[in-house]
């Protein structure tokens, strides 16, 4: 009788444990980006839109997609393996233009912008005389 009082005293804290424990993301290969295919992005993130933007003074053109918990809770833990995928394709980061939940990554002459969201993810390329 006291091992099943306890089994349901312990259910209801098994349950609330599982429901505190951090959502993950999970990245299973990387495809071209819609407006550019140097620039790479999960596989499995889901197209959502591309803009233009023709009146911007530093914005050409961006992209969303979404990854559920792509940027962990509220987006506050940047995904450090698609970074490192990005560096290992040649793009560097200025961390001194860094902006909150905006990265800004160079490679050759192209300047692009990430903004990283808790489920998804936006990606703009920029202006060449941009000034960010």
């Amino acid at each position: 009788m006291k091992k099943i009082v306890l089994i349901l005293c312990m259910l209801p804290l098994l349950i609330w444990i599982q429901g505190c424990a951090p959502a993950t993301y999970e990245i299973e290969g990387y495809t071209g980006s819609s407006i550019n295919p140097d620039i790479l992005v999960p596989s499995n993130a889901k197209f959502i839109e591309t803009k233009v933007y023709s009146d911007h003074p530093t914005l050409k053109e961006g992209a969303t997609y979404e990854l559920k918990h792509i940027g962990g809770e509220q987006g506050l833990y940047p995904p450090t393996d698609y970074f490192q995928k990005l560096r290992d394709t040649g793009w560097v980061e200025l961390e001194e233009e860094r902006l909150g939940h905006v990265h800004f990554l160079e490679k050759d002459d192209t300047v692009i912008a990430i903004e990283i969201r808790e489920d998804n993810f936006e990606i703009f390329t920029m202006n060449n005389d941009a000034d960010i």
